[in-house]
């Protein structure tokens, strides 16, 4: 483990900032679209549910964060409370969720691109299609993202510096288009009766398990991913106590109105023509620029095609370095090869994680061809990695309470809980059998850590398997909850809709607890206050690291 004394300047403002131009990504671009195709005119409520969950669990993991700032933290904290193997689980789960950023944002941007109006540029049509209501990329399509997804992967290979210089423009960039789309197209057209139409045609009704399920799988988990950047950023605040839990909820607070308003514009600038057969059939590969083309606003289309490659390519590029650090992580877990820890000695960046991450990536690009599949995808990996958080905070408090805390969230016990029964809701919200796909993509891993448990003479592992024997059971129990919930979200409906919301939330009760019990004071734990003991001051990076880059190097 290597030290970087970084000093401590970093304000509550500056560290709001960073988590807003992180939470606006390639979210906005889609986002509102396609939780209008599932939830019609309550794709509103849905962003506002979104925001109160994504806030409690952001608060969990803000405490974690300036108790134990260093890169990669998010795949450590279930390894400091519950051992290797939660470690290991909620680790694979927040590479998978973040890993699989890079390639969405590389399809973001060509499938604005198969929009582009220009006559010269008709040959983009032929990036993306629509069957049967499901837009895809072309061979052609996918060759253009691959190169993209090759360009975040140089311009972090080859220097720590050149994105980080751009970073500051780009983010003022990303922040200021979305805001002007949402006031220009409202300015411009606005069809109050549009709100009037359902998701499936006829008269708007107010469907609370579509507006659930787009909370899950539409974008807004997604979209809201970026909270992570204050918190990995906690160790360099000012004042973490005051500076972190302002920044997350600033940051949280001040994207929802940006995507309300977002949602708003866009409910009432679709053409009425266009609902014929409701929001669902609505099918459109670059939602907000296509309006804009059809409401003449040719200004603001060239600006949101331009930002359709500046925005995604600056999450690609940024992604493309905290996931080498995450791998980086993960090795010193002890569950990965030693070479993925390996730095560059002039360039300070692990190489071969990042070829691991490249590699990973085109199995994404090339398996799910859309932006909308691909985000559903990440967001339940990005709700099942949100699992440990609220569990790690309340389990540390117990196991390690003289650990320095420089933030310490008043109303923990009732905000963690709220915070793992959400998670819980929100994964039984992603819809059968797409919960159970993802869960099964968190167990084929597990062959890996017993691997690297057996080269190590299985040391501790009875204690590590009895600290995560809550989760080991978690996963397998929510799926089978998911396979006999109602017919409402995907299941086979055996237990009806309304009391299998109530089931879901008694097993998140039982298994949070559950959770907490199994926590046990970890050698890392005590490894963790050595280090801290010894540095009191520093953060912890990978060795070599560029700090610039440990800076940035968030959504």
């Amino acid at each position: 483990m290597s030290h970087s004394a970084i000093r401590r300047d970093v304000g509550a403002f500056a560290l709001m900032l960073t988590g807003l131009g992180s939470i606006i990504g390639s979210g906005w671009l889609f986002g509102a679209w396609h939780a209008a195709q599932l939830a019609g005119p309550g794709a509103i409520y849905a962003w506002i549910i979104g925001a109160v969950i994504i806030l409690f669990i952001a608060l969990t993991y803000a405490e974690l964060g300036a108790m134990f700032p260093e890169s990669g933290g998010m795949v450590r904290y279930g390894h400091y409370s519950h051992g290797s193997l939660v470690g290991f689980i909620a680790g694979w789960a927040n590479w998978i969720a973040i890993v699989s950023v890079i390639p969405v944002e590389a399809e973001a941007s060509v499938q604005y691109m198969a929009s582009w109006p220009w006559d010269w540029a008709k040959w983009t049509q032929s990036l993306y299609v629509v069957t049967e209501g499901h837009g895809e990329l072309t061979p052609w399509g996918l060759a253009i993202a691959a190169v993209l997804v090759l360009v975040y992967f140089f311009l972090n290979f080859w220097s720590v510096k050149l994105f980080a210089k751009s970073n500051t423009a780009i983010t003022i960039f990303k922040l200021v288009v979305p805001a002007a789309t949402a006031i220009a197209l409202m300015m411009t057209s606005f069809h109050w009766e549009n709100f009037k139409i359902g998701a499936h045609g006829g008269t708007h009704a107010i469907n609370i398990s579509s507006i659930l399920t787009a909370v899950a799988i539409s974008g807004i988990v997604f979209s809201f991913n970026g909270f992570q950047s204050p918190v990995n950023l906690a160790g360099e605040a000012r004042n973490p106590g005051r500076s972190v839990p302002f920044a997350v909820i600033g940051s949280i607070l001040l994207a929802t109105v940006v995507y309300v308003l977002l949602q708003v514009a866009f409910l009432g600038a679709v053409p009425p023509e266009h609902l014929h057969e409701g929001w669902a059939g609505l099918n459109y590969s670059s939602p907000f620029a296509q309006l804009a083309t059809a409401l003449a606003l040719n200004w603001m289309a060239i600006l949101l095609y331009a930002d359709a490659f500046v925005s995604p390519s600056g999450t690609g590029a940024t992604y493309t370095a905290t996931t080498a650090r995450m791998i980086y992580a993960m090795e010193r877990n002890g569950s990965l090869p030693k070479i993925f820890g390996h730095i560059h000695p002039r360039f300070g960046i692990p190489r071969p994680a990042m070829w691991l991450n490249l590699a990973v990536s085109f199995v994404f690009l090339f398996f799910f061809r859309g932006w909308g599949t691909l985000a559903a995808v990440i967001s339940v990996a990005t709700i099942i990695s949100y699992l440990t958080g609220p569990v790690s905070v309340m389990t540390l408090r117990r196991t390690a309470p003289e650990l320095k805390r420089p933030l310490r969230i008043p109303g923990l016990p009732i905000l963690a809980a709220l915070a793992f029964i959400f998670a819980t809701e929100l994964l039984y919200w992603a819809k059968w059998p797409l919960t159970g796909e993802i869960i099964l993509l968190m167990v084929v891993a597990l062959p890996l850590y017993f691997y690297y448990q057996a080269k190590t003479g299985w040391q501790d592992f009875a204690r590590n398997l009895k600290g995560s024997w809550w989760l080991i059971v978690y996963l397998p129990v929510i799926a089978a909850i998911s396979w006999a919930g109602s017919a409402t979200f995907g299941g086979h409906d055996y237990i009806p809709y309304g009391w299998d919301l109530l089931v879901v939330a008694i097993f998140g009760t039982v298994f949070y607890f559950w959770g907490i019990s199994s926590g046990w004071r970890t050698p890392t734990v005590d490894a963790a206050r050595f280090e801290a003991s010894e540095h009191p001051d520093a953060v912890l990076v990978p060795p070599g690291a560029d700090q610039t880059q440990h800076m940035t190097g968030h959504r």
